[in-house]
Protein backbone atom coordinates (compact mmCIF):
# COMPACT_ATOMS: atom_id res chain seq x y z
CA UNK A 1 0.00 0.00 0.00
CA UNK A 2 1.32 3.73 -0.86
CA UNK A 3 1.11 5.71 2.14
CA UNK A 4 1.29 9.55 2.89
CA UNK A 5 2.49 10.31 6.64
CA UNK A 6 1.32 12.89 8.78
CA UNK A 7 4.77 14.65 9.74
CA UNK A 8 5.73 17.02 12.44
CA UNK A 9 8.99 16.05 12.99
CA UNK A 10 8.06 14.93 16.20
CA UNK A 11 9.11 11.51 18.16
CA UNK A 12 6.06 10.00 17.14
CA UNK A 13 4.98 10.61 13.66
CA UNK A 14 8.94 9.86 13.00
CA UNK A 15 8.45 6.55 15.01
CA UNK A 16 5.16 5.77 12.79
CA UNK A 17 6.78 6.30 9.64
CA UNK A 18 9.58 4.12 10.37
CA UNK A 19 7.01 1.19 11.49
CA UNK A 20 5.20 1.50 8.56
CA UNK A 21 8.03 1.50 6.34
CA UNK A 22 8.83 -2.19 7.06
CA UNK A 23 5.91 -3.32 5.23
CA UNK A 24 4.52 -0.86 3.11
CA UNK A 25 5.51 1.79 0.84
CA UNK A 26 6.22 5.35 2.02
CA UNK A 27 5.94 8.14 -0.84
CA UNK A 28 5.75 11.48 1.03
CA UNK A 29 5.18 13.27 3.98
CA UNK A 30 2.06 15.95 4.80
CA UNK A 31 2.91 18.80 6.78
CA UNK A 32 0.27 21.39 7.90
CA UNK A 33 1.95 24.48 9.91
CA UNK A 34 0.20 26.26 12.33
CA UNK A 35 0.39 29.98 12.59
CA UNK A 36 -1.80 29.72 15.82
CA UNK A 37 0.82 27.69 18.71
CA UNK A 38 -1.85 26.33 20.67
CA UNK A 39 -3.54 24.31 17.87
CA UNK A 40 -5.76 21.63 18.45
CA UNK A 41 -4.73 19.27 16.15
CA UNK A 42 -0.86 20.17 14.73
CA UNK A 43 2.43 20.23 16.43
CA UNK A 44 4.01 23.99 16.22
CA UNK A 45 7.01 23.73 18.10
CA UNK A 46 10.41 23.94 15.19
CA UNK A 47 7.68 22.95 12.47
CA UNK A 48 10.14 24.71 9.64
CA UNK A 49 12.19 21.70 10.82
CA UNK A 50 10.26 19.32 8.96
CA UNK A 51 11.73 20.45 5.20
CA UNK A 52 15.49 19.84 6.41
CA UNK A 53 13.75 16.35 7.92
CA UNK A 54 12.42 15.46 4.63
CA UNK A 55 15.64 15.85 3.05
CA UNK A 56 17.27 13.70 5.30
CA UNK A 57 14.78 10.83 4.59
CA UNK A 58 14.51 11.79 0.93
CA UNK A 59 11.16 11.97 0.70
CA UNK A 60 8.86 14.66 -1.04
CA UNK A 61 6.91 16.90 1.19
CA UNK A 62 3.55 18.73 0.88
CA UNK A 63 3.59 21.47 3.31
CA UNK A 64 -0.17 23.45 3.79
CA UNK A 65 -0.57 26.93 6.07
CA UNK A 66 -3.06 27.06 8.78
CA UNK A 67 -4.25 30.08 10.81
CA UNK A 68 -4.81 26.85 13.32
CA UNK A 69 -8.70 28.02 14.09
CA UNK A 70 -10.38 25.08 16.11
CA UNK A 71 -12.02 22.93 13.49
CA UNK A 72 -11.09 25.36 10.62
CA UNK A 73 -7.66 24.37 10.57
CA UNK A 74 -9.06 20.33 9.02
CA UNK A 75 -9.91 22.37 6.04
CA UNK A 76 -6.04 22.68 5.23
CA UNK A 77 -5.37 18.88 6.90
CA UNK A 78 -7.93 18.20 3.91
CA UNK A 79 -6.14 19.96 1.50
CA UNK A 80 -3.36 18.51 1.96
CA UNK A 81 -4.14 15.15 2.53
CA UNK A 82 -6.09 15.48 -1.20
CA UNK A 83 -2.78 16.82 -3.06
CA UNK A 84 -1.04 14.00 -1.39
CA UNK A 85 -3.77 11.40 -2.93
CA UNK A 86 -3.37 13.25 -6.62
CA UNK A 87 0.03 13.95 -6.30
CA UNK A 88 1.32 10.73 -5.54
CA UNK A 89 -1.25 8.00 -5.86
CA UNK A 90 -1.43 6.88 -1.64
CA UNK A 91 -3.96 5.10 -0.55
CA UNK A 92 -3.73 6.03 3.04
CA UNK A 93 -2.79 8.43 5.72
CA UNK A 94 -0.72 7.35 8.61
CA UNK A 95 -0.51 9.21 12.02
CA UNK A 96 1.63 9.35 14.77
CA UNK A 97 -1.14 9.25 17.42
CA UNK A 98 -0.81 7.62 20.57
CA UNK A 99 -4.23 8.39 22.18
CA UNK A 100 -5.77 11.29 21.35
CA UNK A 101 -9.03 10.67 19.89
CA UNK A 102 -9.49 14.31 19.29
CA UNK A 103 -7.01 14.32 16.47
CA UNK A 104 -7.52 10.43 14.92
CA UNK A 105 -11.32 11.21 14.67
CA UNK A 106 -10.93 14.05 12.39
CA UNK A 107 -8.21 12.53 10.41
CA UNK A 108 -10.20 9.41 10.22
CA UNK A 109 -13.07 11.57 8.86
CA UNK A 110 -11.36 12.68 6.34
CA UNK A 111 -9.55 9.32 5.30
CA UNK A 112 -13.13 8.45 5.18
CA UNK A 113 -14.18 11.34 2.65
CA UNK A 114 -11.18 10.69 0.07
CA UNK A 115 -11.65 6.89 0.13
CA UNK A 116 -8.18 6.36 2.33
CA UNK A 117 -7.21 4.26 5.07
CA UNK A 118 -5.98 5.89 7.95
CA UNK A 119 -3.26 3.86 9.82
CA UNK A 120 -2.24 4.66 13.37
CA UNK A 121 0.65 2.18 14.22
CA UNK A 122 1.35 3.71 17.92
CA UNK A 123 -1.89 3.17 18.53
CA UNK A 124 -2.84 2.59 22.61
CA UNK A 125 0.88 1.13 22.39
CA UNK A 126 2.43 1.52 25.74
CA UNK A 127 3.95 5.06 26.12
CA UNK A 128 7.12 3.61 28.21
CA UNK A 129 7.70 0.75 25.65
CA UNK A 130 7.54 3.58 22.76
CA UNK A 131 10.22 5.79 24.38
CA UNK A 132 12.32 2.82 25.17
CA UNK A 133 12.16 1.32 21.06
CA UNK A 134 13.36 5.11 20.15
CA UNK A 135 16.73 4.78 22.46
CA UNK A 136 16.81 1.20 20.88
CA UNK A 137 16.36 2.44 17.76
CA UNK A 138 19.06 4.90 18.27
CA UNK A 139 16.77 7.97 17.67
CA UNK A 140 18.06 11.77 18.40
CA UNK A 141 15.31 13.74 19.96
CA UNK A 142 15.24 16.55 21.80
CA UNK A 143 12.73 18.44 24.00
CA UNK A 144 11.68 21.42 22.09
CA UNK A 145 8.19 22.70 24.10
CA UNK A 146 6.95 22.30 27.72
CA UNK A 147 3.60 22.65 28.51
CA UNK A 148 2.62 21.68 31.92
CA UNK A 149 4.01 21.46 35.51
CA UNK A 150 6.25 20.54 36.87
CA UNK A 151 7.72 20.79 33.97
CA UNK A 152 10.43 23.72 33.60
CA UNK A 153 12.95 25.66 31.35
CA UNK A 154 15.75 23.27 31.94
CA UNK A 155 13.72 20.67 30.27
CA UNK A 156 14.08 22.40 27.19
CA UNK A 157 16.52 21.36 24.35
CA UNK A 158 17.13 18.12 26.61
CA UNK A 159 17.99 15.29 24.46
CA UNK A 160 15.22 12.54 25.27
CA UNK A 161 17.84 9.78 26.44
CA UNK A 162 17.45 6.61 29.51
CA UNK A 163 17.81 9.67 32.09
CA UNK A 164 15.24 11.77 30.78
CA UNK A 165 12.88 8.70 30.23
CA UNK A 166 13.22 7.62 33.77
CA UNK A 167 12.46 10.95 34.90
CA UNK A 168 9.34 11.48 32.92
CA UNK A 169 8.19 7.89 34.03
CA UNK A 170 8.75 9.14 37.81
CA UNK A 171 6.60 12.58 36.76
CA UNK A 172 3.75 10.13 35.26
CA UNK A 173 3.90 8.05 38.86
CA UNK A 174 3.71 11.76 40.80
CA UNK A 175 1.66 14.30 38.53
CA UNK A 176 -0.17 12.23 36.15
CA UNK A 177 2.11 13.71 33.14
CA UNK A 178 2.22 11.49 29.99
CA UNK A 179 5.52 10.45 28.93
CA UNK A 180 5.17 10.70 25.68
CA UNK A 181 3.31 13.98 26.07
CA UNK A 182 -0.07 12.63 24.65
CA UNK A 183 -2.07 15.52 27.12
CA UNK A 184 0.65 18.11 25.44
CA UNK A 185 2.96 18.14 28.25
CA UNK A 186 5.96 18.19 25.40
CA UNK A 187 6.85 18.59 22.31
CA UNK A 188 9.95 17.39 20.64
CA UNK A 189 12.41 17.49 17.36
CA UNK A 190 13.83 14.43 15.85
CA UNK A 191 17.49 15.33 14.37
CA UNK A 192 18.21 11.77 13.53
CA UNK A 193 16.61 8.63 12.85
CA UNK A 194 17.21 4.94 11.24
CA UNK A 195 16.40 6.12 8.07
CA UNK A 196 17.74 9.59 7.77
CA UNK A 197 20.12 9.29 4.96
CA UNK A 198 21.92 12.62 6.59
CA UNK A 199 21.31 14.15 10.50
CA UNK A 200 20.49 17.50 11.47
CA UNK A 201 23.33 19.75 13.44
CA UNK A 202 21.44 22.50 15.35
CA UNK A 203 24.16 25.79 14.40
CA UNK A 204 22.26 28.39 16.34
CA UNK A 205 18.64 28.19 19.10
CA UNK A 206 16.87 30.41 21.33
CA UNK A 207 14.21 29.71 24.05
CA UNK A 208 11.34 31.31 24.64
CA UNK A 209 9.78 31.22 28.37
CA UNK A 210 6.37 32.23 29.33
CA UNK A 211 4.72 31.36 32.53
CA UNK A 212 4.81 27.95 32.90
CA UNK A 213 5.44 26.76 29.50
CA UNK A 214 8.43 27.36 26.86
CA UNK A 215 9.69 26.61 23.48
CA UNK A 216 13.21 25.03 21.90
CA UNK A 217 13.61 27.26 18.90
CA UNK A 218 16.16 26.00 16.23
CA UNK A 219 16.98 29.20 14.29
CA UNK A 220 19.58 27.58 11.77
CA UNK A 221 20.06 23.90 11.40
CA UNK A 222 21.89 21.98 8.61
CA UNK A 223 22.40 18.61 7.47
CA UNK A 224 25.63 16.85 8.06
CA UNK A 225 27.03 12.94 7.17
CA UNK A 226 26.40 10.74 9.25
CA UNK A 227 29.38 8.71 11.47
CA UNK A 228 30.78 5.67 9.30
CA UNK A 229 29.82 2.78 12.16
CA UNK A 230 32.66 0.45 12.99
CA UNK A 231 35.27 3.57 11.84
Amino acid sequence: MRLGILFSGGKDSTLALHMVTKKETTVCLITVASRNKESFMFHTPNIDMAALQAQALELPLICMQTEGKKEEELVELECAIAEAKNRFDIQGIVTGAVESVYQTSRVQRICNKLNLELVNPLWKHDQKALLEKLLIKKFQIIISGVFAYPLNETWLGRQIDADTIAQLLELQRKYGVSPSGEGGEIETTVLDAPLFKQRIEIIDTKTEWQGSSGVYIIKTARLIPKPIIGI
